[in-house]
């Protein structure tokens, strides 16, 4: 991977950009140590010269001008020259600026104040000085003057020392943060460069490929396994839809050679009229079959895109059941069966009404369909209990036919599966799966379960979650 990529990627900036963040912060705290320790060596200056002044003071009270003398003079002594660079600096001085004692040459012409004296270069008060010194001035009793300082060149080559040292701590620090900047980046990149890989090779067709995991539980962890996940989804949704159209061009070659054979014995010359009518009703009964299976197809479709989430109203389940009962009720008294409805009081639900109406008629139409005569087929709400919660809803149908082995209830909610004991009976093997669909777009539990004898079918719905009014605006 080249440099250059690797500093135009988000994870190289970001962490450039955290990096100059952190280096700023460092700048600012090397900046107050080096503030704060030129302080204090200025705060331990100041108090050594104001002791020194203290003990002068003393001795000028006590012994004059004469014995004060003597004490600068002895104390000089003890320090080098102040071009030598001595650290305590004394300079006694007549009334014309003639020096009495000390160890500088003449008295500074030029000196910059500070809260506690002043600052001045020494070569201002001896030839040949360098650095500069903080210093006290006092006037005595007949025009005399006394200076007391010390020398800042020893603070000058530790301010050196620490600037040079904090400037050597900045660069290393911010060359560290370039190279976790391009570590991170690195790492980051080759995570996503695999990703990457795998998506393109998925794009050419090895539906196969997943993203592999790092180990480490991280968010690139949690990506790859949402990843996986959704391949694995789309995989199960390409496989189906082969299914589908395998099954959609097998189900429907038969009753297209039908009708197209039925028709063509209509057009036969000299054909019978009741035979040719026989053919057309024939032709139209297929045709129907045919649009029955794509209708269902297309709400099986439209149930699973979540198309209509947005809009989605509230439904009552118990006249929702009521109609279709009334609808089926004929149906099913010709066929020798007792239809019995157990319609509770339950919540609304959120949902589309003609999607509903066709699951129910799904149900009901298979309970029909497999029921023996003298069977009955129930149709039933009730409220379903959510704990100390809100409750939601229920709506069940029930027969007395054979039922569906429980190792296969999965399986038929599948499209165009039928089992054997339902080969014998017309159907496209939709009913089940349009129910499913129905179920999932509302957020419903599908369950299938034993009636003793025959089917029980039950849709359980979440409690109907809705939205807060919106405020009126004030009438004008």
């Amino acid at each position: 991977m080249s440099t250059g990529r690797l500093f135009r990627t988000t994870a190289f900036r970001l962490a450039a950009v955290y990096g100059a963040l952190f280096a700023l912060a460092v700048v600012a705290l090397f900046a107050f140590l080096y503030w704060r320790t030129l302080t204090l060596i200025d705060a331990e200056t100041d108090a050594a010269i104001a002791s020194e002044i203290s003990g002068l003071a003393e001795q000028y009270r006590q012994r004059g001008l004469v014995g004060l003398m003597r004490i600068v003079t002895e104390r000089s002594a003890a320090q080098p020259e102040a071009s030598l660079g001595g650290a305590n600096i004394y300079l006694l001085t007549r009334p014309d600026g003639a020096v009495l004692a000390g160890n500088l040459k003449r008295w500074p012409a030029a000196a910059q104040p500070t809260p506690a004296g002043f600052v001045f270069n020494l070569a201002a008060a001896e030839e040949g000085a360098q650095g500069n010194a903080r210093a006290r001035a006092f006037a005595l009793e007949g025009g005399f003057r006394l200076l007391v300082g010390r020398d800042l060149r020893q603070r000058e080559k530790l301010r050196a020392v620490v600037a040079e040292s904090l400037a050597l701590g900045l660069a290393a620090t911010v060359a560290l943060g370039l190279l976790a900047a391009m570590l991170v980046g690195r790492k980051l990149l080759q995570r996503v460069e695999a990703i990457n890989a795998i998506g393109q090779r998925i794009v050419r067709g090895e539906l196969k490929q997943r993203v592999a995991l790092g180990g480490a539980g991280d968010e690139f962890d949690r990506l790859a396994e949402n990843l996986n996940a959704m391949l694995d989804q789309i995989e199960r949704l390409m496989t189906g839809m082969r299914e589908v159209t395998d099954n959609i061009a097998h189900d429907l070659r038969g009753p297209l050679t039908r009708m197209k054979a039925r028709l063509e014995l209509a057009l036969l010359p000299n054909s019978d009229p009741a035979q040719h009518r026989a053919a057309m009703e024939s032709a139209i009964a297929e045709t129907d079959r045919l649009l029955a299976t794509f209708n269902a197809l297309l709400s099986i479709a439209e149930a699973e895109s979540g198309a209509l989430h947005q809009s989605m109203r509230p439904v009552e389940l118990g006249p929702l059941a009521a109609d279709v009962a009334e609808l089926y009720a004929p149906a099913l008294e010709e066929k020798g069966l007792t239809l019995a409805t157990e319609i509770a009081g339950c919540p609304p639900v959120l949902g589309s009404r003609q999607l509903l109406f066709q699951a129910v008629a799904n149900l009901l139409e298979n309970a029909m369909k497999y029921t023996p005569k003298s069977g009955r087929v129930t149709i039933a709400t009730r409220s379903a209990e959510n704990g100390s919660g809100p409750r939601g809803a229920a709506l069940s149908v029930t027969d007395t036919g054979p039922g569906i082995p429980a190792e296969l209830r999965g399986r038929v909610l599948e499209r165009y599966v039928r089992l054997d004991q339902a080969r014998s009976t017309p159907g496209s093997g939709l009913g089940l799966s349009l129910v499913a669909a129905v179920a999932k777009l509302h957020g419903a539990r599908l369950e299938l379960s034993d009636n003793n004898p025959g089917l029980a079918v039950t849709l359980t719905f979440p409690p109907r979650v809705e939205a807060p009014p919106q405020p009126q605006a004030a009438a004008s």
